[in-house]
């Protein structure tokens, strides 16, 4: 089943103890599936991804991947307690990236909610903990953006 639903992506970065969030409030579509959800959104100049779509996929409550398509391009996937490696696209360059996932919590049917914290890291160099909240604004107005 696919909806349209406002969401809220809550973003919080801590690189060398220096704490930025910001918060994004954008159309997406949701795509449900058996074991699985797709958020999809388009990135706008305030995510510095113009021109690209990112695809959030989880899978039940212990898997995740972030794709972007477009103007840039990257995987992120995300286990938790496991690390892999990504190619991460910016508009300086591709780099390969590793991830650390501490947690994903997927309540996206209980209370419209998907958090996933991970470390990423370049070269074995720690660049930043990061935090993503993702949450379906009008949960009970299924299709209504």
């Amino acid at each position: 089943m696919k909806t349209k639903q406002l969401i809220s992506l809550l973003s919080v970065q801590i690189q060398d103890d220096e704490r930025t969030e910001s918060e994004l409030f954008t159309p997406a579509e949701i795509t449900y599936n058996k074991n699985c959800v797709t958020i999809a959104y388009e990135d706008t100049e305030a995510t510095g991804f113009e021109g690209s779509v990112t695809s959030v996929k989880v899978i039940c409550n212990n898997e995740a991947s972030v794709t972007r398509t477009g103007t840039s391009n990257s995987i992120l996937l995300l286990e938790t307690g496991k690390k892999s490696y990504c190619q991460y696209s910016t508009p300086f360059g591709m780099f390969q990236i590793g991830v650390y996932t501490h947690t994903i919590k997927n309540t996206l049917d209980e209370d419209g909610r998907l958090y996933m914290k991970y470390t990423l890291d370049l070269n074995a160099s720690k660049l930043s903990d990061n935090e993503i909240t993702i949450t379906i604004q009008n949960t009970n107005q299924k299709g209504q953006v």
